[in-house]
């Protein structure tokens, strides 16, 4: 018979330490795509959060504890390594440089010793597969108007770099055609973020003397500012597919080097999202199986599916299964594809997909788990797992998904409703994915509510929905956070009076918007705010190459333009309206948000008397990778929430 207590105060076998012991991230799938040996690499909060590189199949590590397969470059990273002939070269985090693992030997740099030199998204030239096309970042003068990325030709044997493409602000995903002949690519410009507007360049390869280059570059799709072009993959030596959301989702189209025409695939336009804003390198949604068949996994109102596309008809064919978020789908031979996937009750796992070699369509996917990301789940009692819930807000405009409190050995008092956690994601061009997340059960198994708020301007719904950002940063998301409490208490599924807002980078923005709004600022009975924005032009003054321009559009103009915008939506100027309690971490080597933006609100708070608490973590940067500082920053929010809103109300 469970027990009746107040929600919140509930015990719970789902411990910080347990999540950050018994879990890893799955930051990168790499198939070598002559051989097809299957590599991952693991995020390990035990091991310093350092990313390990592993034969998945074996589940042994593939290089020694002194190395970190992630790269910097736009400091988010991604795609930091490659498989390719019986070899893996990956970046190293503290070195810089690109090493190479010839079957058991130990990692050899490939490239010159140069720290202020980055490397990502890694492409070999198939004819000489010991030529490397990459991304370099160049930060020799490190000002971010003076970071100068390009793509490089390297030659793994000599160490030498050389300059191949140059003259746009970004770079990424350069891939060759089976036959070598070709090099496709994508490119952008400030102000745009690769979401906003990339070009896709295709362009011939020309070796000579074992020295590479390309000429005759084509923009074959794409346009500044208003169309975006995601994950190019080439299906035989002449079509070139990639997404492309010129129909307002990202749809699939093909280019075709031949005719010199792009098309798209699917006879009809989907209102799905088939690719997600690039923040970091290498993501995938998209894979070939062979060239007429895809195996893609489109976004339909934030639910991940998984489909089959026959590229000469258009034709789409569904999967069956109950994953709801899927990443990194990349192929592993003509019948089967490899996948970071999740479901709503069970954490993200490496999952291969198997298809019938004699009937593709015809029969049923079978799927198997490689690797479990956490081992929690086989440890716990039954009936602590709590599932999430998809809601429409504000008349349609607004998506949420709700994690309501579960326990098997307790309920509420009578007439009691859950105090709520809303839970802001960053970018803000971003979303929160459904599925189980191990910080919403610590705290729906205490006896919380959760709520993720996908607001507007949020991936995963179109381009019109993400679009409703532009200009109103900093209004409309803290419109959308307050509705959220408002509508769902409302329906009686949370107190609106023990409410409280959390949210990292961009989330603790808008976290502390919503303290300082008027309007909103009573609607939360305390928050927190993780490496958040709290002085916009300061931001613009600091922050790093890649995000350097990305206020301006969200906003509304540059600090020059638009100042009084600019005040108006820092925090740091308007202290003096947070009431509510606010808890502020930061981590000290942060490059994205620097701890000056928290330094700043803390202070001005304090001044003002205001209820303020101030966690800076050593050594981390954007967000929290060590264990012991994951278990620290859980274990305090949990605390602060217990102090300032469940014995205030109790007492």
């Amino acid at each position: 018979m469970p027990t009746a207590a107040p929600y919140g105060t509930w015990e719970s076998p789902i411990g910080a330490d347990l999540i950050t012991a018994k879990t890893i991230n799955i930051t990168e799938i790499l198939v070598d795509s002559v051989n097809g040996d299957l590599f991952h690499a693991e995020g390990r909060p035990s091991e310093g959060g350092r990313n390990a590189l592993v034969h998945s199949i074996d589940d042994k590590d593939i290089f020694g504890s002194d190395f970190n397969a992630r790269t910097q470059v736009h400091e988010y990273g991604g795609a930091a390594s490659l498989a390719h002939g019986g070899k893996v070269f990956f970046s190293d985090w503290k070195s810089k440089r690109i090493n190479v693992i010839d079957g058991g030997a130990a990692p050899t740099p490939v490239t010159p010793e140069n720290t202020t030199l980055r490397y990502a998204d890694m492409a070999a030239y198939p004819p000489q597969p010991k030529i490397l096309v990459a991304v370099q970042e160049d930060h020799t003068k490190p000002a971010p108007q003076d970071v100068v990325n390009t793509l490089v030709a390297i030659h793994t044997g000599s160490q030498t770099v050389t300059p191949l493409v140059h003259g746009a602000d970004f770079y990424s995903s350069p891939k060759f055609s089976p036959n070598g002949k070709y090099l496709a690519w994508l490119q952008w410009h400030h102000p745009d973020m690769p979401w906003e507007g990339t070009e896709l360049v295709v362009a011939e390869v020309v070796v000579s003397n074992e020295k590479l280059e390309v000429k005759d570059q084509r923009i074959v799709d794409g346009k500044r500012d208003s169309v975006s072009v995601n994950e190019p993959v080439w299906v035989d030596d002449d079509i070139l597919v990639y997404l492309c959301d010129s129909t307002g989702f990202y749809n699939p189209k093909r280019y075709s080097v031949a005719s010199g025409t792009s098309v798209p695939i699917l006879t009809t336009p989907l209102a799905d999202d088939f690719s997600e804003p690039a923040w970091i390198m290498g993501m995938s949604r998209m894979a070939h199986l062979n060239s007429n068949t895809l195996i893609v996994s489109p976004i339909h109102q934030g639910f991940a599916k998984l489909a089959l596309i026959d590229i000469p008809t258009g034709a789409i064919h569904y999967l069956e299964n109950d994953f709801v978020s899927i990443s990194f789908l990349r192929r592993l031979d003509g019948c089967s594809a490899v996948m970071s996937a999740r479901k709503i009750d069970q954490s993200p796992a490496l999952v291969k997909v198997q298809l019938a070699s004699d009937d593709l369509y015809g029969k049923p996917a079978t799927y198997t788990v490689i690797k479990q990301t956490s081992t929690l789940s086989s440890t716990l009692p039954p009936g602590f797992i709590s599932g999430s819930e998809a809601l429409v807000l504000n008349q349609g405009n607004l998506h949420v998904l709700l994690t309501p409190p579960q326990n098997p050995n307790y309920v509420g008092l009578e007439n009691e409703k859950p105090p709520a956690i809303v839970n802001i994601h960053g970018g803000p061009t971003a979303r929160v994915e459904p599925g189980l997340l191990w910080t919403a059960q610590y705290f729906t198994s205490r006896g919380w509510a959760w709520i993720d708020v996908n607001y507007a301007g949020s991936s995963g719904y179109g381009r019109e929905y993400r679009d409703r950002l532009r200009g109103e940063w900093g209004v409309s998301e803290v419109a959308d956070s307050a509705r959220t409490v408002q509508e769902l208490g409302e329906r009686g599924l949370i107190d609106p009076l023990r409410a409280t807002i959390r949210g990292g980078s961009a989330g603790g923005f808008t976290v502390l918007m919503t303290l300082c709004t008027p309007v909103t600022a009573n609607v939360f009975a305390a928050g927190t705010s993780s490496y958040g924005v709290s002085d916009l032009a300061r931001l613009v003054a600091d922050t790093h190459k890649f995000e350097s321009q990305y206020l301006f559009k969200l906003v509304g103009g540059t600090p020059e333009e638009v100042p009084e915008v600019y005040a108006a939506r820092s925090a740091v100027k308007h202290a003096t309206e947070i009431r509510s309690p606010l808890l502020i971490l930061q981590g000290s080597e942060d490059a994205i948000v620097p701890p000056n933006q928290a330094e700043a609100i803390v202070e001005q708070i304090k001044a003002n008397h205001g209820q303020v608490e101030y966690v800076l973590f050593e050594g981390e940067g954007h967000g929290w990778r060590r264990a012991e500082n994951v278990k620290k920053a859980l274990e305090k929010e949990c605390s602060f929430y217990e102090q300032v809103v469940l014995k205030k109300v109790l007492t």
